[in-house]
């Protein structure tokens, strides 16, 4: 059956093409198995929560019937600003507009929150732009820069809040800058989420080609309730696609978690476990809430341009299992600064198990993907990653997090990147074992190596399943690196960083190559430690236990400073290029460019074609790098998917290029 909605028809009909809805809501409580709701442009001032599953082979499918033209928003106008003084102006807005959550007295805050919990997760919006919330009325007034804002010259538009119990209303100044906001187009948030079922369960629907913005999300951290603007809420099988999903105060879209009341924000209301016990009780009553491969995940994001949202573009813990996500153009995720703490990235996933990440575009992050825990079979292949660093011009907020393209955090591994195209200063945070790096151009640094993790004890599972195998601390090593292609393109320097949770400097390391794993030994120094007959007793193999494990490095080209691991024989290291290197990322013809002649200095260094075989398995899952349905891979196609033949270049192009279109 199929479903017609209208915002402009002349008023709610029965959802017939002659006589349609005018919310989408309407539908959304009729809709099953096999339906479609038919979606006409226009505005749509409304919470959609569906009542009813889909089928894996009937889904319940939302369409906006002109690409972007339908707009699923959590804001209200506002067209009754009176003028305060000088460019500020003020409103009252009766808090029984806002129900049972007001986002103007519900503070931004929970658990791995590290910044002053002082922004709220309402916000004001002058012509489309999210305007800075400011914490005093006298700093509304003044109108002043920012100095944590990536994007200065916006900071200076300001809004405060406070309450009048007297009359029961929310007030809310705001700096204008001189514009007249009756004449302008002002809103506000009013609505938590956009899109999301209210109960878990509700699955197999498909999202198609809406604009999602503008609601009050709610930080959204590993052990609480995670929301987002739009998502299934612990369900399965659900298509999010062809969707621009942007001005999301916290999260955009949201994989993750369901609500669990004994585990919700537990250090932040109890404290009496530690973080890492939490999380871990996470994991295992997940199991006991339906964590199972049968019931969760499966979801595909693809082709959605996700922007302007403050934690992250797409986020989740555990509901994000076996799930794709591809094709997206994610970018400009934390730019205010006005958010900090342990969960932000253009995409953050706790427990990515088996989930594949591939041609996504990223950049203007704060941080580009952030695995954290248990990214077991996951991989990260043929994405763009950029810019994602702060701009020299930015002050680090305290409580906010270091950059980089790519994080993984405390995961036994399989974890597989390859054929990347990684141009930040920091290509990998590594505080974690059992990656695989494949045929990826590396423009920046390894940090965290062999730190930033301390004895934390995190789950390993069944392959390709959800059940718990075992827990084991981070030992660091069972990593390896084949046929990629790194140069330090940035200054070799060590930097200085701020640390988002104590507020202290340390040093984290800025050249590039393999050569911070010059300690770790090779399969053949660490097997030889297990040599029974040297340690005839459990407890004489107890050192060799806890040592770090082997690295495997080949095929690997260095170029202009970058360096290798020590122990790595067959490599190429091409030294002092300096000016007549080339690799610079250009904007042409509304997409980029690679313009580089790395190509012409390498000669005929070729490397061995890379497999499932090659790889082996990761230590403690045990588990190949392999494809989510345990069959291996073959590195034969390359970023574009152009096939590699017996000759097999480094770097993630098959064939030599100078200027190379990336997206």
């Amino acid at each position: 059956m199929k479903y017609y909605v209208d915002a402009n028809a002349p008023k709610s009909g029965n959802g017939s093409i002659e006589r349609p809805f005018r919310r989408i809501s309407e539908a959304a409580k009729l809709a099953l198995p096999g339906d479609e709701v038919l979606v006409a442009p226009g505005i749509y001032r409304e919470y959609v929560d569906p009542a009813h599953s889909g089928a894996e082979d009937s889904r319940i499918t939302y369409i906006s019937t002109t690409p972007l033209g339908a707009v699923i928003t959590g804001a209200e106008q506002v067209k009754t600003w009176k003028h305060y003084q000088g460019n500020v102006w003020v409103c009252r807005i009766p808090n029984s507009t806002f129900g049972d959550y007001n986002p103007y007295t519900t503070l931004v805050y929970g658990d791995w929150y590290f910044a002053e919990p002082n922004k709220h997760t309402g916000c004001v919006y002058l012509n489309d732009k999210a305007m800075y919330e400011a914490t005093s009325l006298e700093e509304c007034i003044k109108g002043e820069v920012y100095e944590y804002s990536w994007v200065p010259e916006d900071s200076i538009c300001k809004w405060y809040t406070e309450q009048d119990p007297a009359s029961d209303e929310t007030v809310i100044y705001a700096n204008f800058q001189g514009l007249d906001p009756n004449s302008e187009n002002v809103e506000i948030n009013v609505r938590r989420r956009c899109f999301m079922p209210s109960e878990t369960g509700v699955g197999y629907i498909t999202v198609r080609g809406f604009k999602i913005t503008k609601a009050a999300t709610t930080w959204a951290p590993p052990a609480a309730f995670q929301d987002g603007m739009i998502g299934p809420h612990w369900s399965k099988g659900w298509i999010i696609e062809d969707c621009e999903i942007y001005h999301s105060k916290c999260a955009g879209i949201s994989l993750g978690k369901y609500l669990d009341p004994d585990n919700e924000q537990y250090f932040t209301h109890k404290h009496v476990k530690s973080p890492t016990q939490m999380e871990r009780d996470a994991v295992c009553r997940g199991q006991y809430h339906g964590w199972l491969k049968e019931k969760v995940g499966s979801h595909i994001v693809r082709r959605c341009n996700i922007h302007h949202c403050e934690q992250g573009g797409i986020i989740g813990r555990m509901g994000s299992v076996f799930s794709i996500i591809e094709d997206n153009h994610i970018h400009h995720i934390n730019n205010m600064s006005e958010l900090g703490g342990a969960e932000i990235a253009g995409i953050k996933l706790h427990a990515a198990i088996d989930v594949t990440m591939r041609r996504n575009h990223i950049h203007h992050c704060t941080m580009g993907i952030w695995c954290d825990w248990e990214a077991q079979g996951t991989r990260i292949t043929q994405n763009l990653l950029h810019d994602n660093q702060r701009p020299p011009h930015t002050k680090f907020l305290p409580g906010s997090m270091v950059s980089q393209d790519i994080f993984v955090e405390v995961s036994h591994g399989p974890t597989l990147i390859d054929n990347n195209i990684l141009l930040s200063d920091v290509s990998l945070r590594f505080a974690t074992q059992g990656v695989a790096m494949v045929h990826n151009l590396i423009c920046g640094s390894f940090t965290s190596v062999g730190g930033g993790t301390h004895p934390r004890y995190t789950p390993y599972h069944i392959p390709h399943r959800t059940e718990v195998m075992g827990f084991m601390t981070i030992l660091h090593g069972d990593d390896r690196f084949c046929n990629n292609i790194f140069v330090q393109k940035w200054p070799v320097e060590d930097n200085i960083a701020p640390d988002g949770q104590n507020a202290d400097a340390h040093s984290e390391n800025r050249q590039v190559g393999t050569h911070v794993f010059d300690e770790y030994p090779t399969y053949e120094e660490w097997i030889a430690q297990f040599d029974f007959t040297k340690r005839p007793d459990m407890m004489g193999l107890a050192p060799a236990h806890d040592g770090h494990l082997p690295v495997w490095s080949e095929g690997n080209i260095y170029f202009d400073g970058a360096k290798p691991w020590k122990k790595e024989t067959k490599c190429l290291t091409i030294e002092d290029c300096g000016r007549e290197l080339k690799i610079e990322l250009v904007e042409k013809d509304g997409g980029y460019c690679l313009d580089t002649n790395i190509y012409d200095f390498i000669g005929d260094f070729t490397g061995r074609m890379i497999n499932t075989e090659v790889l082996g398995k990761a230590f403690e899952p045990e588990q190949y790098f392999e494809n989510p349905d345990g069959t291996p891979i073959r590195f034969d196609t390359d970023y574009f998917g152009s096939h590699r033949g017996i000759s097999v270049i480094p770097g993630p192009f098959a064939s030599p290029a100078g200027l190379i279109k990336l997206t």
